[in-house]
């Protein structure tokens, strides 16, 4: 069974097709309380490091190198392995983060990593 990876912003309602839910912030979304959402896992161990989201901190110039190094940050984690085996036991996934750009943004590179590691096309 392949995963479907998807990305949404934890603002938006939950639907039935986002299946198991992933937070992917390392801080707790403003404005929402913990018992007010949905979600299956806080997946705070696949966030990019405190030094390169303050480096990036959203200028867009920045984005390429940004996604470079926070794949390299993602293939060199301890923590992907066993996040992967378990998702693979999902249908569907959806990536929750609260950033208001929804172009440049950890969770769009984190979902192609995780789509190409679960398809195949990566080295897990």
């Amino acid at each position: 069974m392949k995963t479907k990876v998807l990305v949404k912003r934890v603002y938006e309602g939950a639907a039935a097709k986002d299946g198991y839910r992933v937070l992917v912030d390392r801080l707790w979304p403003r404005g929402i309380r913990k018992t007010d959402l949905p979600y299956d896992l806080w997946a705070k161990e696949l966030t990019p490091s405190p030094d390169l989201r303050n480096w990036f901190h959203q200028d867009t110039s920045r984005w390429p190198v940004f996604a470079q190094r926070y794949r390299a940050e993602l293939a060199a984690n301890p923590a992907v392995p066993a996040l992967l085996q378990q998702f693979r036991t999902c249908k569907t996934i959806t990536l929750l983060y609260a950033s208001a750009d929804p172009e440049h943004n950890h969770a769009l590179v984190l979902q192609e990593f995780l789509q190409e590691a679960m398809g195949g096309g990566g080295s897990y």
